[in-house]
């Protein structure tokens, strides 16, 4: 059966239910949780975002005030803990210019802000997708490699990274920021049902779709 991009999340939605994406109690936890996942599992971010949480309570003005030896030791059980503490660093440094005001952020760069995003250490095209979606409320399609899975196995062509994808994938009109942050959250849970291994992918509800993207 041949499914558009909104036919698809509707079908997966009813399967899979909400997904409760991102689980998070604050959009700074948001932000740390996006930079610590980074080439690595969600053991591992957690375990670093629980000694961050024991530490600062995940305040971002208490995170910028620690040493980067600190940050560093922290963090290190999410990998790449020097670049990552870097990253945190730079970020919230920056956010912290307009107050964490995220609205006001959104507002005065436009549509510019995704390549401000893109400018701060740290922050690639995942990431910035992602604090679009989840940080800005824009609905942004993010790319990762479960999308790029799942969308080969419906029948898409020639996902070789991130980019590739996005390229070629724009969320329709209809979908708002809540529609954008479930759909990124079905899609990773859908990865971590059925596509390990992708062999798995016969067996989901998905099985003999093809997806047809304008």
């Amino acid at each position: 059966m041949k499914l558009t991009l909104e036919q698809l999340y509707h079908k997966m939605h009813q399967a899979i239910g909400p997904s409760g994406w991102w689980p998070a109690d604050s959009k700074a936890e948001i932000i740390m949780g996006a930079i610590l996942i980074q080439n690595t599992n969600w053991r591992n971010a957690d375990r670093a975002l629980a000694q961050l949480r024991q530490a600062t309570h995940l305040n971002p003005d208490d995170l910028l005030t620690l040493s980067q030896t600190d940050l560093q030791a922290l963090i290190r059980p999410a990998g790449f803990y020097q670049n990552k503490a870097k990253a945190l660093i730079s970020v919230f440094s920056w956010l912290r210019q307009f107050q964490y005001d995220y609205a006001a952020i959104n507002h005065h760069f436009g549509h510019d802000l995704r390549k401000k995003l893109r400018e701060l250490h740290g922050v690639g095209d995942e990431t910035a997708d992602v604090m679009l979606t989840y940080i800005f409320e824009r609905p942004t399609f993010i790319s990762d490699k479960y999308a790029r899975t799942l969308f080969t196995c419906l029948g898409i062509t020639g996902l070789t990274n991130y980019q590739s994808l996005a390229r070629i994938c724009q969320l329709p009109p209809s979908f708002d920021a809540a529609m954008a942050q479930d759909f990124h959250g079905l899609i990773d849970e859908f990865g971590k049902q059925f596509l390990h291994p992708v062999t798995n992918f016969e067996q989901s509800f998905l099985a003999g779709d093809y997806l047809e993207l304008n």
